[in-house]
């Protein structure tokens, strides 16, 4: 089976799919070592750690799809790709997709914020009229090659127009032909148990770490009909707080062990980035 017609089933079975975000081509192959079954390429994750910067709009269609792509040629599992606003009106779009299917993803994420756009977490959102992002959606759909290529339309309205305003939107942009509804930073258990009854199309929860959001476990939101659990940056910000942990210690003692616990071990180091294999093929050409 092809990954997105993987993907497309998971996200049919509405069983609450746990998938963490990558910022970059080693954490997609950490995220597939340990057995998850889709990885979402974070936006917010690749302008963190690539440019040093928050989440308000520096990253680009460029880097996003470089980011893609070498994911795509690291890891075999599905790839949901966070494309942000789209990077600009209905005809940017259709470009931007055009461009990540052929970087490699299985689902293109969307979303109705005004640009430049900021965190979903983040305060001070606005979004654009509901027309216009209907619009933007029907260009997506309409610029996919492949049919089984997903659409996620996602929706910041609660925290500008309210709860209700953002069901509305999202079943709007399910009108218009997108496969997954991600209604962002809902603030209420309420909300989060109300969105699959009021919404027949499969969606994704987003927990954010410290976020607006509640926190419910993927059981639960499995079991209230989500097809999708995002936990977009949860790698990076364990990454983060582990480089924290070791380079104090490193500053303060002056030396780090193999021993320590608080790295990975330099065998696990080239496990991981597929050291063996590579070994094994300078031998077929030497």
């Amino acid at each position: 089976m092809d990954t997105k017609q993987w993907l497309k089933d998971m996200v049919a079975a509405r069983r609450g799919v746990l998938v963490p975000g990558a910022f970059n081509a080693l954490s997609a192959k950490v995220i597939e070592d340990l057995g998850f079954e889709a990885i979402y390429v974070t936006g917010a994750g690749v302008t963190n750690m690539w440019f040093g910067m928050p989440d308000q709009g520096f990253m680009g269609l460029a880097e996003i799809a470089d980011h893609t792509a070498r994911i795509r040629d690291t890891v075999s599992l599905p790839l949901l790709v966070d494309a942000d606003t789209g990077f600009g009106n209905a005809l940017n779009v259709y470009h931007t997709v055009r461009t990540l299917e052929r970087a490699g993803a299985d689902c293109i994420q969307l979303e109705d914020q005004v640009a430049p756009k900021r965190c979903g977490h983040f305060n001070g959102k606005e979004v654009i009229s509901t027309d216009e992002a209907v619009s933007k959606i029907k260009a997506a759909v309409d610029a996919r090659r492949d049919p089984n290529l997903l659409v996620m339309a996602r929706t910041d309205a609660a925290a500008t127009h309210g709860f209700e305003a953002a069901v509305e939107r999202a079943q709007r942009f399910a009108e218009a032909g997108a496969d997954i509804l991600f209604v962002e930073a809902v603030t209420t258990a309420e909300e989060i148990r109300a969105l699959p009854t009021r919404l027949a199309t499969p969606q994704l929860m987003n927990m954010v770490i410290g976020g607006k959001t509640p926190i419910f476990d993927a059981e639960q939101l499995g079991g209230l009909g989500y097809g999708i659990v995002l936990y977009a940056n949860a790698a990076l910000q364990g990454a983060v707080a582990g480089m924290q942990k070791t380079l104090t210690v490193l500053r303060d003692e002056k030396a780090v062990q193999e021993s320590s616990g608080l790295v990975a071990t330099f065998a696990e180091r080239q496990r991981l980035v597929g050291k063996p294999a590579w070994d094994a093929l300078e031998k077929r050409f030497t």
